[in-house]
C-alpha cells in the first residue's frame, strides 16, 4: 500500500513545504489560485495593490490553518516587487512557486493609436510577467531550490477579436515568454508554464458576460463560460513539483473548446 499511496492524487498534488507568491491575489482568479494553493499545503504570499482585501484573505486562510501573508505591491514597480519577495522569504521561506496572475484588460483598437493604453497594457500584462518571473527564478536558484513559475496567458494568445488588440498582443507575448523561460530556466531547476483561460466570470467582467458578452457562448463548443474552480487542476498540475515535474515551456488551454473556433473569440 505504501507504493500505491504515492500514486494517489492527493500525493501527486501535495504542496507541503512549498511557498507560493501570487500576484493579483486580491480578487478574481488570483484570489481563487491563492486559496487552492493554500488548501493543498503551500504557504502563500498574497500580492496586489489593495492591502485591505489581501489582509482579509490572509486572515481567512490563517483561520483555516494555512500560512499566509499580505504584501502590498504594484507589479509594474520592480523595487516594490523585490520588497514583496523579501517579505515573503522572511515570513514564509524561499518562494518556490510564482503565479503571475495580475493583469488588466482595456478596450482598444490599434487604429485609435492609444499610446498610453498600449504602454500600460504591456507594462502590466507582459513586462511585469518578465520582470517577476526573472526575479523568481534568480531567487529560487540563489536559495538552491527547484521551483515553478505559472504565467497567465489567454485564449487571445492565439487570436484576436474586437477592441482587444493590445491585450491580445501582450498575451501572445506571455505565451512566447513562457517558452523562453521554460528553455532558459530549466538548467536552474525552475519550470515555467502558462495557463490560457477562456472566459471565466469574475467581478471585472461579470456584468459584461451576463449581458452583451453572453452571445460568445455560441462560439464555445461546450456552450458556456468557465465556472469557478475549473482552472484548479491546471494550476495544481503546473505548480506541483511531483505532478508537473517534467513539464516546462507549455501553455495549457482551459476554454471549453473556444480556441477550436478561434474566429469566435
Amino acid at each position: 500500500m505504501t507504493e500505491l499511496s504515492a500514486l494517489r492524487a492527493a500525493s501527486l498534488f501535495d504542496l507541503t513545504g512549498e511557498v507560493a507568491l501570487v500576484t493579483g491575489a486580491s480578487s478574481g482568479l488570483g484570489r481563487r489560485f491563492a486559496r487552492v494553493l493554500a488548501a493543498n499545503g503551500a504557504k502563500v504570499a498574497l500580492v496586489a495593490r489593495r492591502k485591505d482585501r489581501l489582509e482579509a484573505l490572509a486572515a481567512e486562510l490563517k483561520s483555516a490553518g494555512c500560512a499566509a501573508i499580505a504584501l502590498e505591491a504594484d507589479v509594474i514597480d520592480p523595487a516594490a516587487m523585490q520588497r514583496a519577495f523579501d517579505g515573503a522569504e522572511q515570513a514564509l521561506g524561499a518562494v518556490t512557486i510564482c503565479v503571475n496572475n495580475a493583469g488588466i484588460s482595456r478596450p482598444s483598437r490599434l487604429v485609435d493609436h492609444d499610446r498610453q493604453g498600449w504602454r500600460e497594457t504591456m507594462e502590466v500584462n507582459l513586462d511585469a510577467v518578465w520582470d517577476i518571473g526573472v526575479m523568481a527564478a534568480q531567487r529560487m536558484s540563489a536559495a538552491g531550490r527547484k521551483g515553478a513559475i505559472v504565467n497567465l496567458a489567454s485564449i487571445l494568445s492565439f487570436g484576436t477579436g474586437r477592441s482587444n488588440g493590445a491585450y491580445a498582443v501582450a498575451k501572445a507575448g506571455v505565451m512566447q515568454l513562457t517558452k523562453v523561460m521554460g528553455f532558459e530556466f530549466a538548467r536552474l531547476g525552475v519550470r515555467a508554464n502558462a495557463i490560457a483561460p477562456g472566459y471565466f466570470s469574475t467581478e471585472i467582467n461579470a456584468d459584461y458576460l451576463a449581458g452583451a458578452g453572453s452571445e460568445m457562448t455560441k462560439h464555445i463548443p461546450m456552450r458556456r463560460f468557465g465556472n469557478e474552480g475549473e482552472l484548479d487542476g491546471a494550476l495544481l498540475l503546473l505548480a506541483s513539483p511531483k505532478a508537473g515535474a517534467y513539464i516546462t515551456g507549455a501553455t495549457y488551454v482551459v476554454d471549453g473548446g473556444h480556441t477550436l473556433q478561434i474566429a469566435g473569440v
